[in-house]
């Protein structure tokens, strides 16, 4: 086993190597990873999708972007190894974020929104706008987002695809069936499994079927009107079964000075398939 590699303040500057933590917030024990540099400015905290725990960050998502900032990655109540009831609605998981961010004493973040967590991201820009710097939305939607409603469907159908096939269901959801979505699953998954020791407590059927509920509740909301005013970059695969990239366009109308970009031949895991661009492009939108 290789020596830790350590940043400013004992922070690894790898995911492999980074221990999971907890924070006391909003009364449950919320866990989280942090790595990266104190000397990268404004933390980023990432919240992750539907369906995953600590554990299911790709690590050449996340090693680049602490090459040059602090990162927090970010649990949610009842999901994995941290505690308390699973929430149903994004309201209350922005709620539980604000609160454990600011129980870590971090006055002002950039967020990383993934998918499921990119809604949360904008429930925490509606509730706590004076909280965050900027923003990154990857493969998510607004309030009433095209396709949203119906993807719980989608994604049970997956499910038993991938029972029936002997396929990781995250194979079937977030990748292109072309050859080089192919591809991509299959080295994401290998990427997955580098981290093996201090992994999080897997996700249960009930968390899952929670989240499920609260995309569902989402998807039938109108968009109110946004308090958040800085800048926003937005993050989406062409192919995208999940969140359709019509999600893209509809983000763009609630944040309009928003940068877009769309990436071809890519799913719902665009940020993992294009891992190298996303992270390019991510650092440069949020250097000061």
């Amino acid at each position: 086993m290789t020596e830790t590699q350590q940043g400013t303040g004992n922070r690894p500057m790898r995911f492999a190597d980074t221990p999971t933590r907890s924070v006391d917030a909003a009364g449950a024990t919320v866990v989280y990873r942090e790595l990266g540099s104190e000397h990268g400015g404004i933390p980023l905290v990432a919240l992750t999708h539907l369906g995953a725990n600590l554990d299911s960050w790709d690590p050449e998502l996340v090693d680049p972007l602490a090459q040059h900032r602090w990162v927090v990655l970010l649990g949610y109540r009842g999901v994995g190894a941290s505690t308390g009831t699973v929430r149903t609605r994004f309201e209350d998981m922005a709620a539980d974020a604000i609160a454990a961010i600011r129980e870590l004493g971090l006055s002002h973040v950039d967020l990383l929104g993934l998918s499921m967590g990119g809604m949360v991201a904008q429930e925490i820009l509606r509730q706590a706008p004076d909280l965050v710097q900027r923003v990154v939305f990857a493969s998510t939607g607004p309030q009433g987002g095209p396709g949203l409603t119906v993807m719980t469907g989608v994604t049970v159908r997956a499910i038993v695809r991938g029972v029936v096939t002997f396929t990781n269901p995250t194979t079937l959801l977030f990748f292109t069936r072309t050859p080089a979505g192919r591809q991509a699953a299959k080295t994401y998954q290998a990427r997955l499994k580098l981290r093996r020791t201090g992994r999080d407590k897997p996700v249960t059927p009930g968390v899952f079927r929670a989240q499920l509920r609260a995309v569902n509740r989402w998807g039938h909301q109108a968009p109110p009107a946004s308090p958040f005013t800085g800048p926003v970059l937005i993050l989406h695969g062409d192919r995208d079964r999940m969140v359709p990239v019509g999600n893209a366009d509809s983000l763009l109308a609630r944040y309009p000075d928003a940068d877009v970009r769309v990436f071809a031949d890519s799913g719902h895991g665009v940020a993992f398939q294009n891992r190298h661009s996303v992270t390019d492009t991510a650092t440069r939108f949020l250097q000061r």
